[in-house]
């Protein structure tokens, strides 16, 4: 039998406490919250970087290729890259798709309203999986008749609340060229990313009316998109495509395109570190505390623990026991709250955002069994050898002196 263990559970389960009764409880209260936090704070901040990444990837791709030159305007110069070029290409492990599009500004002038907006000109190979996930109202271009797709144009939400247009709309859009050019289109379907940088500025018609409006040969694009099935790979991708384009093709993965928002996103990382150093320093403090008044109250049974011939160790280990049940109850607590929490609010979003300032509408949960996992044993592991420590206090108690004072 092993008598540390069976002493602890006695002491943990059917022993009357008094005055650590309320102290062992307050630590309790404290790893679970702890846990909860840390599952949460992980949860939450990768729910973030996980949500806002889909969106820039699902509006820009992974990897961006265009014509590298001093243009610093938003529209993109003309280039071609050969079939045999696209074709190994996509042959280059990682990669599953590739898409051509082109940019071009102009200004919408309708119900007395003036915008200037930049169409992203797309084809019929374009990948809609996404894009039909943010779509509010209407539907995607429609490719199967190419001179009704050249006047089709799907609008953010943004701008129809600010142009005061809707479904079905048409409107005017003026190029400023070598001479002033309109074009007529109609609205098929209104979107909203939640990214104001690219609600505000761009719609999405047809790439063949940007090749009529610059006057570029069918097989010029302004740019390619491709996306990758590994988004962890990004890197070593990208330098895969390098070594097949043009020396004057530049490629840019989209954490180097939209570098400001993924810099964001690493600073959430910094902040649940600080988050989990706090959670599990809360924890430590809680069950020292409430491990020395365990002690302490039962200075007496240590006394005759020792008289009977126990050793330093194995008494500690009694008390190590204890704490390792009262912080397993903690953590099964914790995980309840934190993952019951999480579920929650992916059922309801309950707790909302500004889709301003935060890009989405509601705070996303993204839950990891692997973390939850580290977090439950971290959490274990640390405490119990922190709490080495303060279980030392065994020592210094004498048989003699607490079976006397008894």
């Amino acid at each position: 039998m092993n008598l540390p263990a069976f002493i602890a559970r006695r002491i943990t389960f059917n022993s009357k406490r008094t005055f650590s009764k309320l102290s062992v409880r307050i630590a309790i209260i404290g790893i679970m919250l702890s846990l909860a936090v840390m599952i949460l704070s992980v949860a939450v901040v990768k729910g973030f970087k996980s949500e806002i990444r889909d969106k820039m990837r699902g509006f820009s791709g992974d990897i961006i290729a265009m014509k590298y030159d001093l243009n610093s305007s938003y529209e993109n110069s003309p280039f071609s890259i050969s079939q045999d070029t696209l074709s190994k290409i996509r042959q280059i492990p990682g990669i599953a798709h590739i898409q051509p599009y082109a940019i071009k500004t102009g200004i919408i002038n309708t119900n007395e309203e003036v915008e200037g907006v930049v169409l992203k000109g797309v084809d019929k190979t374009y990948d809609w999986t996404y894009f039909k996930r943010v779509l509010v109202a209407g539907k995607v271009i429609d490719y199967s008749d190419s001179v009704k797709a050249r006047k089709q144009i799907i609008i953010s939400k943004f701008l129809a609340n600010r142009l005061k247009l809707k479904l079905g709309d048409d409107f005017l859009m003026y190029f400023v060229q070598q001479s002033l050019l309109k074009r007529k289109f109609k609205i098929v379907g209104i979107y909203d990313l939640g990214v104001e940088e690219v609600d505000k500025t761009y719609i999405i018609g047809d790439l063949a009316e940007i090749r009529r409006l610059n006057k570029w040969k069918a097989n010029e694009v302004g740019g390619f998109e491709l996306r990758v099935r590994d988004f962890d790979k990004l890197d070593q991708i990208n330098n895969d495509v390098g070594s097949f384009i043009a020396y004057n093709i530049r490629t840019y993965t989209i954490k180097e395109w939209y570098q400001t928002i993924f810099q964001w996103l690493s600073l959430l990382d910094v902040n649940t570190e600080v988050i989990l150093i706090l959670m599990m320093a809360v924890a430590v403090i809680n069950m020292i505390s409430a491990l020395m008044i365990i002690i302490l109250e039962r200075t007496n049974m240590i006394g005759i623990l020792k008289a009977l011939g126990c050793t330093n160790w194995q008494v500690q280990k009694i008390f190590l026991n204890n704490a390792a049940f009262l912080i397993g109850f903690g953590l099964l607590l914790g995980n309840l709250i934190g993952i019951g929490l999480g579920l929650f609010q992916n059922l309801t979003h309950f707790f909302e955002l500004d889709q301003s300032s935060y890009y989405m509408q509601f705070v996303p949960v993204e839950f990891s069994i692997a973390d939850i996992l580290i977090l439950n044993l971290s959490t274990l592991a640390v405490c119990l050898i922190v709490l080495l420590i303060p279980s030392m206090l065994v020592t210094r108690i004498s048989p003699v002196k607490t079976i006397s004072f008894k």
